[in-house]
């Protein structure tokens, strides 16, 4: 079945023309390759490019080895430029092509192509985009497909499909498999042969593999927790009996980030309008993995949703941190409540709770009592776990359960 993919396709739309190198990034296997030649060609092709005006490379197959020299890739695109019209050069694993940002940057030069690539997370990350292209490259970073996009392909009802991927996560691959063993061997085998060893080979770690996995479970056993390297040095020596510097996991979690397994979100003062140094939170890109490397043994819905909304925040475009709360009850007494995420869009912000269970009055109070001490009118929301309609209280803070809050495009404006 196809997934429109609706959200990238619109993005890299908007970008048509710009002038600009598009860069699709993501974690591996998340579909960007199915984006650009699948999604966005036929895309073209219905506005009547002609084929012959799209120009298309698969630097990771065997076919095209010898196209990965630059002079022997400029040789193939020049002869494809037939006249002046408008062309389209699309490439996949790029990575693979040697000098790759000065070909691409040569190109740029011709106001007649327009240029799209992808590339694998070991050799090309993000902080290579903004360097390699000198201010020309334009990201798209696309994410394992959405709960909605998720429910596009697979049976049954909302409820069952939310089960599901909350276990399995998002990795397209996963609806056209049909046994549990199927995708539980999947995600094990995708963790250590792909992500694992993307990291080791580009920083060279192939001798600390074993650290690397060790500090990845202890992240995916506190998913959400507020943590710092400091804290994870001290678990490392009170449960591993291990001892690793500060530094080595604080680089280690920059690596994982790198490679877009993890995110981290900062801690944001929403009063005093700053960031907050020291602790901050991790969370999987995907949840699948993350449970996948914990053998499934961890199932906790309640951090599991958590990690999801916050992974819908990000991939609707909004920079998502930890808002901190100061609460003053006298001059000497001060409490620092936490709001779950502060999602900012340009001039928009959003607070939102995730709350899987609020079955009484006082766990209620609880939930919303940062907002009430905020002070300010941008949106607050609380996100629970059951199935109750969406509702609005004397103070404006909307309730309205998991489902609906993802389902729905525009649940933030409720």
């Amino acid at each position: 079945m196809e997934i429109p993919r609706e959200l990238y396709l619109s993005r890299l739309k908007r970008r048509e023309g710009n002038h600009m190198i598009k860069v699709i990034t993501g974690i591996r296997r998340c579909g960007k390759s199915y984006l650009l030649f699948k999604l966005f060609r036929k895309y073209l092709s219905g506005k009547g490019i002609p084929d012959d005006h799209v120009i298309e490379i698969e630097f990771d197959r065997l076919r095209n080895v010898h196209l990965r020299k630059p002079e022997a890739v400029c040789k193939y695109i020049d002869a494809k430029l037939k006249d002046g019209g408008k062309y389209y050069l699309l490439l996949d694993e790029v990575q693979f092509l040697e000098d790759f940002e000065a070909v691409l940057n040569d190109y740029l030069h011709l106001d007649n192509i327009d240029i799209y690539v992808t590339g694998s997370n070991s050799r090309f990350l993000t902080t290579d985009v903004l360097t390699e292209f000198r201010g020309r490259g334009d990201e798209v970073h696309v994410f394992p497909l959405s709960f909605a996009e998720f429910c596009q392909g697979c049976q049954g009802t909302p409820e069952r499909a939310w089960r599901e991927y909350l276990l399995y996560g998002g990795l397209p691959l996963l609806l056209s498999m049909k046994t549990e063993e199927d995708k539980s061997s999947y995600l094990k085998s995708l963790f250590e042969e792909t992500y694992i060893a993307d990291v080791t080979q580009r920083h060279r770690l192939k001798k600390h593999l074993g650290e690397l996995r060790e500090l990845l479970q202890v992240v995916a056993s506190s998913v959400g927790s507020l943590t710092n390297a400091k804290k994870l040095s001290d678990t490392f020596r009170s449960e591993k009996h291990v001892g690793i510097t500060q530094p080595t996991l604080g680089r280690y979690c920059r690596y994982f980030a790198e490679a877009f397994l993890l995110s981290q979100a900062k801690r944001y003062d929403v009063k005093g309008r700053k960031y907050i140094n020291g602790l901050t939170k991790f969370y999987f890109e995907d949840v699948g993995l993350r449970n996948a490397l914990l053998n499934f043994r961890q199932f906790e819905e309640t951090h599991l949703m958590e990690n999801v909304i916050y992974n819908e925040l990000r991939l609707r475009g909004y920079n998502v941190d930890v808002g901190v709360v100061d609460l003053r009850h006298a001059e000497t007494d001060h409490l620092k409540v936490e709001i779950d995420f502060v999602a900012n869009l340009g001039g928009r912000r959003y607070y939102v709770q995730s709350a899987f269970a609020i079955p009484d009055a006082e766990k209620r109070a609880k939930e919303i009592r940062p907002f009430l001490n905020i002070g300010d009118s941008f949106k607050k929301i609380v996100v629970t776990g059951n199935n109750t309609p969406a509702w609005r209280d004397e103070q404006g803070i909307l309730t309205i359960n998991i489902l609906d809050f993802l389902l729905n495009p525009d649940s933030l404006d409720l």
